[in-house]
This record gives structure tokens, sequence and C-alpha cells, in this order.
């Protein structure tokens, strides 16, 4: 086999690609959203060592189809309504190929100028579509995850700028709602803050930060010498996607001398529509703040973007330029590699651009509108069945439910909807109590999948479970 593969083959095999993502795109609910295998199963199909031979595309093309695919979670189903949807749209895959088949590396503007200075536009594409001031400098890593691990570095380096030549400073004090993604505790804990000295603020019955208990516990802090410098608001919570009310965080944060930032990965979105802006009033006085356009934005995995108006204090967190990184530009030039941990960089804001000049500003609302009412549309089905209750306020496009039975119930009709391959959900606790989660977010979905989903689940819950099956033996012995 030739070392590198003929132009023939390549375009004959990317042919044949393209054509499986467009079947795969347009029958794609013909596919089980969740695949009936075991752990192991797949690893079981497949051979132990790599081939110590080169083999063909038709090869690997047919394993991917007869191997891969059964064993798959169809996260770009429009039914997955587990987690929060996600959808890669076709302009966005249009995009990421162009993007793997580039394969630049933008750490620094001259190592490529079009995707450094492409970032740097798109992410102003969007900070308008958002309402956010002009000030607010854009980035681009992979997760929310990473993205709210930089902010919290560029707060301590706001609080402790000693901390990046000497090591910890103790005492330092970050604040999250006890909804917050799991996300905020881990950058603390990478970051070497300490999961002590990360403090949970209690929230209200709609599940949205107190900021008057902030305020109560980072008195108690500083009354104890310790040093509060971050607050972490959330603009739709993991589990039920509630809003914390940022203007009444702030003056609080202020008042203690603390970074704000805001995590709007799944929800940010959605103030892009003008009726829903007032859910996010104060984001645009924030420190930084992170949205995904991988969730709610059908943008193939991965993008997040981390907006700050402090870029300096993020560059000087982070930057460190060796001999042979430096440009002649070095002084004119946005170098990408200052404002965080990453050197490798991936093309990822050529997608994003595919998918803001492909639906524009008015599709992108049109399809943020119809999740948004399907979800109020689902909310008021379950608040009509005497089985199920609402179990959070739906602010945005995810739905938290219960059977009114309790637990068990819950838990047994979640995995018998899941099981039939129909649906995904997935679930959270609130108040101790086992909820279901739905989520809309795939671009592909439409109303009737959301309703047919509801006919499932309610017609599930009705139906008894099936009695097991006792073996021959027992039954005799039981008899």
């Amino acid at each position: 086999m030739s070392v590198t593969m003929h132009p023939e083959e390549f375009k004959r095999a990317g042919h044949e690609v393209v054509d499986w993502i467009a079947h795969y795109l347009e029958h794609i609910r013909e596919y089980p959203v969740l695949p009936a295998v075991a752990p192991g199963n797949l690893a079981a199909k497949l051979p132990a060592a790599a081939p110590d031979a080169g083999e063909p595309m038709d090869a690997i093309l047919e394993d991917f189809r007869r191997l891969i695919v059964p064993a798959l979670t169809h996260w770009n189903h429009p039914r997955f309504h587990a987690y929060f949807s996600v959808s890669a749209s076709p302009p966005g895959i249009l995009g990421e190929m162009l993007a793997a088949a580039l394969n630049v590396n933008h750490m620094v503007w001259k190592s490529c100028p079009a995707a450094t200075e492409l970032e740097q536009v798109v992410l102003g594409w969007l900070r308008e579509w958002l309402g956010m001031p002009a000030e607010y400098f854009g980035v681009i890593h992979d997760t929310a995850s990473v993205n709210t691990m930089h902010a919290i570095a560029a707060a301590r380096e706001a609080a402790a700028p000693q901390f990046r030549t000497e090591g910890a400073s103790p005492g330092l004090t970050l604040y999250t709602s006890e909804q917050a993604h799991s996300s905020v505790e881990k950058g603390a804990i990478a970051l070497g803050i300490g999961q002590n000295h990360v403090r949970k603020v209690p929230v209200d019955g709609a599940f949205r930060m107190r900021p008057q208990a902030l305020a109560e516990m980072a008195a108690a802090d500083v009354s104890q010498g310790k040093r509060p410098f971050c607050v972490v608001a959330t603009t739709g919570t993991t589990s039920t996607t509630s809003i914390d009310p940022v203007a009444e965080i702030l003056p609080v944060a202020r008042q203690f001398g603390m970074w704000v930032h805001v995590d709007a990965a799944y929800g940010g979105p959605a103030a892009i529509l003008p009726e829903k802006r007032h859910l996010f009033a104060g984001i645009e006085e924030a420190d930084s703040l992170v949205i995904n356009p991988h969730k709610w934005l059908f943008t193939p995995m991965d993008l997040s973007v981390l907006y700050t108006r402090r870029p300096d204090i993020l560059r000087r967190a982070f930057s460190l330029v060796p001999e042979y990184l430096k440009t002649a530009e070095d002084g004119r030039a946005v170098n990408f590699m200052d404002y965080g941990v990453p050197l490798g960089r991936r093309f990822r804001s050529l997608k994003l651009w595919f998918i803001l000049r492909y639906y524009g500003r008015e599709g992108v609302s049109r399809i943020l509108r119809r999740h948004l009412e399907w979800a109020q549309e689902f909310a008021r089905c379950v608040e009509s069945d005497p089985a199920f209750e609402l179990c959070a306020p739906v602010p945005l496009s995810t739905i938290c439910f219960r059977l009114k039975a309790g637990d068990d119930p819950s838990r047994t009709l979640l995995d018998r909807v899941n099981a039939t391959g129909k649906v995904f959900l997935s679930h959270t606790v609130l108040d101790g109590r086992f909820v279901l989660r739905f989520a809309i977010g795939n671009i592909a979905t439409t109303r009737e999948d959301v309703l047919g989903a509801w006919d499932l689940i309610r017609e599930t819950a009705r139906q008894p479970p099936p009695t097991p099956c006792i073996p021959a033996a027992r039954r005799d012995e039981e008899a």
C-alpha cells in the first residue's frame, strides 16, 4: 500500500463518506438513539493489536458501518433529549471537513493569519448578537470546563498576581451556586485553589443563587481571614436551566472585590432573542463569560467561547513566549497562545463562521424560538397529566419532571423509555428527589418529535412493567 493516499482514491472515499453523512442526516430517525450494547461489546469485536500492514479504505469504512455505528449513542439524533441536546448542522459539518483538510495551528498570528483573524471577527459577530459590549475580547477553546478554568485563573491573577511565580496563595475563596456545573469545582482543584475553598451558595425555590446568602458567606469568610476572589454565576444550570440573578450578584461581588464569571454555556444563545435578554441582565458587566456554540448554536463538537472584558489580566495569567515562538508581528497582532494553556489551536472558528452566515441571525432566532415554544408545550402536557408533576420552572428549553408515584417508579420509567431506543432522556436529583430531564436543542428536532416523545413517556408510564422471567427449575421449587 502506498505511503500516501492517491488523489483518486481519496476522492472516491471522500464521496462515499459525504454520501453516507447525507444519508445519515436524512434518515437518522431510523437509528435507535441509544444502542443496545453492554460494556465491552465493541472492544471484543475489534483486534487487540493494530495491523502491521495497511488496510484498504473500503474495509475500514465497512467496519465503521458494521461495528462502530451500531454501538453509537446518536447525539446528533433529533430525539436525543438527554443532558443538553447538541447538533452538528450541515454547514458546520462542511466547515469542520475543511478545517480538518487545512489542518492549521494558529498559536500565533504568523502561524496562520486567516485562522487568527477569522476567530476575532466571528466572535465579534456573536458578541453583537448576544448584546454584549464591544470591549469584550473572545477566545475559543474546546469546552466550557476549560474556559471556566481559564476564567478562574484570570480571577486568581487579578487577586493575587504573585500566585503565578510563587505558587499557592492560601485563603483565596471561590463562590458558586449549589446548582453550578462540576467544572467550577474541578477548575479550582486544577488551579490549586482547593475544594475546601469552593463555597456552594444556597439557592431559592427556583434553584437560583441567593445574592443575600452570597453576601453573608463572603462576609463570614472575610472575618475568618479568607479572601473572596471569584464568584461564578450560571445562566442556564445543568440540572434545571435555572438562571442566577447576575445583576443582583454583581454588587455583592464588587463589595468584596471578586471577579464575576458567568457560565452561559448552554443558556447563552437565548440572549440572541430580544424577548429573552432580560433573563441575562447583568452579564454585560461581568468580568468573563463562557458560551458553547456546540450546545445550542448547532456547531459540531467542540467549540466553546470565553469572553472577557479584562483580556490584559487573562494574558498576564498565561503569556509565556519562548524564543522559538517570537515573531516580528508580536506587538501588532493577537497571538491566541497568550490567552490560555493550549499551544495547539484547531481552526474551530471556520465552522462557526459557516453556521452564522448560512442561517443568519433571523434563522438562528427562528430555531431557538421553536425550541422554547415546544418546551413550554411539553411542560403544559406534564402539568395536565395527573400522574406527573413539573419539578422546576422552565425558563429555557429543558423540562424537569417526574411521576408523582415517587423515585423508584420514575427511575423505572426512565430506564424503560430509554430502552425503546426511540428517545434518550437523562436525570438529575432535585431536593432529594429523582427527576427526569427532557432537553430540546437539536436543529433537526420537530414538534412531532417532542410530542411523540411525550406520548411514549405517558404510554410507557401507564403500562405495567414486564413480569420477570422465572427459570423453570425455580418455578417448580416455588410450586
